[in-house]
């Protein structure tokens, strides 16, 4: 086993600074600590022997840029994850939204798409799937490709029923998907309002205005610059009166932008003033 402290955090400077100047990534803001001990991971994962032969390889095979995205971007998602909070959007949020013409969301952060997909199934059932529209992104193409095809693993599938149960579904959660061996198959209807595309929350801009916008799980690898800069992201992109939602262990509170926006219940959703 190769040493997990291979990686020097000297060593991470050099290496965000390569990757920021040679393809445009900006990673000076992510958390050091975080950021250090995933590099090191992937050195153990991919057998690098040191330093100079993982800075060799980003710096000169590109397509090896994207296994380094993959590994460092942690992609942890589920369907209907904190199933209270699903249950508040169903029950407070969607109620509130209902009244717009045509209903603009934005996952950010959409992984491998069990979150957009369960918004989905929300809008569904609300009966405002047909006048909405879901934009899930993520800096991950290789992640976008998955979501896309709605295909999870059939193992995942009683936890996601249970969370669905928790988050008040109304119907039978196995009437969304087909089973194929050790794949689960979502409906394809699902994904109709679905629109997948790759977005860095770091440098890329604001791209419409949404009435509900989601980053769950992911400004928690950030430091507070960096955070500051997606939420103001967030604010720019965000329609007067819509709804922010973040993950349990994220805030904006002594943020940039928490003076205009209000918390609303014990979740973690802000509406903006």
């Amino acid at each position: 086993m190769i040493d997990l402290g291979i990686v020097k955090s000297e060593e991470v400077e050099l290496l965000i600074n390569d990757i920021m100047r040679i393809y445009g990534y900006d990673f000076s803001n992510y958390n050091r600590a975080s950021l250090t001990r995933r590099i090191n991971r992937l050195c153990s994962i991919d057998s690098f022997s040191s330093f100079a032969v993982l800075r060799y390889r980003i710096n000169n095979d590109k397509n090896y840029l994207q296994r380094f995205i993959e590994e460092i971007m942690v992609n942890v998602t589920e369907m209907f994850r904190d199933p209270l909070f699903y249950k508040t959007l169903r029950t407070e949020i969607l109620p509130k939204l209902a009244s717009y013409p045509f209903i603009r969301i934005w996952v950010a952060g959409c992984s491998t798409g069990e979150e957009p997909i369960s918004l989905a199934i929300l809008l569904k059932e609300a009966n405002l799937y047909d006048k909405s529209l879901i934009y899930a992104t993520d800096i991950n193409s290789s992640v976008l490709e998955k979501a896309s095809s709605g295909i999870v693993a059939t193992r995942n599938m009683r936890q996601y029923a249970e969370n669905y149960i928790a988050s008040s579904g109304v119907e039978d959660f196995s009437k969304y998907y087909r089973v194929f061996y050790e794949k689960v198959q979502f409906d394809r209807s699902l994904l109709e309002r679905i629109i997948f595309s790759t977005h860095n929350l770091i440098s890329d801009a604001s791209f419409n205005e949404f009435q509900l916008i989601l980053c769950r799980n992911v400004l928690i690898y950030f430091n507070k610059s960096l955070q500051d800069r997606v939420f103001t992201l967030f604010d720019q992109s965000l329609q007067t009166s819509g709804y922010l939602c973040l993950g349990s262990k994220e805030n904006i509170r002594f943020s940039v932008i928490e003076k205009r926006f209000k918390q609303v219940g014990r979740d973690k959703i802000w509406q903006k003033l």
